[in-house]
């Protein structure tokens, strides 16, 4: 039996703060793959090695994790003073499908340097020393983000004294700001409250805070679901009916958002909304064994994603937080103690993260110019990846 060859295909292996992913140039995939449809999707499956019913993904670059399992195809921008445009698919890992309906905002911080590095950028706006500002268009959610990427001679400096929790070293730090990040055309609050009561049948009614910034993210009080908002991953992600009960709930939220018209259709879209828990600061000990105290934070946070909490913070729900934060009366903005604030540190299960946001409001309706966080990126590998010719 006679069986198809591997091919290879030009990629680079990143970390984009504390994300990991497989970045390609558009023009460098198949053919069938450089358009949207079963064929990319199938491609990028079986790069990343899924679906996996083991879940560990041993067969392709994925590493059995949410913030591991992510692939981005960039090119050269079709927008107006933009760079390079920029795709982000979220792959299942057990499952045969590539969620493509929103953001990775941790992996947003590669976006320049690999967007600079493969010649996306025109080289008349790369400095010889400084740093470059790469104008990115998120295809996803058709919005604009800024990164600003240092520059030693010409090339993308990554080596630094930047640190962030979640990452084990220090690296460049690359500042990204998300220009009017209201996901998508609708409003910031899809509901129109900043807090509603939201009915999950068999689980209980919840007060939240369901915004569209960043990511849709789905905010509830930490208390009233019955956490402190200091827990860990092994503190729930081993309780299979505590993540039964936060499915449950984000699927009713994606639904009151009008994300889905059906409940049954929430299965299908893992990677939003998010969903995510808020309490007032306290001290507690990062997974790290780094001891956080109450008095460094504003606020702590908890957010899962693809099913499970996440071990440090999504950079794309940390743009829901710095949002939620800086309109009073939102759940985050009471956590962190309330009144008007540009700027809040929260404590999460891998340390501290710093964002802020400039928040205002027109006729009875909040707009958010931008949000702003900072974070690293560094290149772990580049050259091919090898799948079956006949895998897509």
């Amino acid at each position: 039996m006679s069986h198809v060859p591997q091919i290879r295909i030009p990629a680079t292996y990143m970390r984009g703060g504390t994300s990991k992913g497989v970045f390609f140039n558009l023009i460098d995939l198949p053919e069938a793959a450089r358009v949207p449809g079963a064929a990319r999707d199938a491609l990028l499956l079986r790069v990343i090695g899924s679906p996996d019913p083991y879940g560990k993904q041993t067969d392709g670059m994925g590493g059995a994790t949410s913030s591991t399992s992510k692939t981005v195809i960039l090119s050269r921008s079709s927008q107006p003073d933009h760079d390079v445009d920029y795709l982000f698919g979220q792959v299942s890992i057990d499952k045969p499908f590539v969620d493509w309906s929103g953001n990775c905002g941790n992996l947003t911080a590669a976006v320049g340097s690999f967007a600079i590095s493969s010649g996306l950028v025109d080289a008349e706006r790369i400095p010889q020393n400084g740093t470059a500002v790469v104008r990115i268009w998120q295809a996803n959610i058709q919005k604009s983000i800024i990164a600003r990427v240092p520059i030693t001679d010409g090339e993308v400096q990554e080596t630094g004294d930047f640190e962030l929790d979640g990452v084990t070293f220090p690296a460049a730090e690359v500042e990204v700001q998300f220009i009017d990040p209201a996901d998508g055309e609708g409003a910031i609050f899809p509901t129109g409250n900043l807090v509603d009561d939201l009915e999950v049948p068999g689980v209980g009614n919840f007060k939240a805070s369901m915004i569209n910034a960043g990511i849709p993210t789905i905010f509830l009080d930490a208390e009233e679901i019955g956490y402190q908002g200091t827990e860990l991953q092994g503190d729930i992600n081993g309780d299979a009916k505590a993540l039964a009960m936060f499915e449950t709930i984000r699927a009713q939220g994606a639904l009151r958002m009008g994300l889905i018209d059906d409940i049954d259709q929430a299965a299908a879209r893992q990677h939003t909304p998010k969903l995510a828990f808020v309490a007032p600061p306290a001290d507690y000990t990062a997974s790290s064994g780094k001891a956080i105290a109450a008095t460094d934070i504003d606020l702590n946070v908890r957010a899962l994603s693809m099913g499970l909490l996440h071990h440090a913070m999504m950079g794309t729900a940390a743009v829901a937080i710095a949002t939620a934060a800086a309109i009073p009366g939102t759940l985050v903005n009471l956590a962190a103690g309330g009144g008007e604030r540009n700027s809040i540190r929260f404590g999460h299960p891998s340390g501290t993260l710093r964002v802020g946001a400039q928040a205002s409001q027109s006729n009875g309706d909040w707009s958010v110019d931008k949000a702003i966080m900072s974070r690293s990126a560094r290149v772990l590998m580049e050259g091919w990846v090898r799948i079956p010719g006949d895998a897509f």
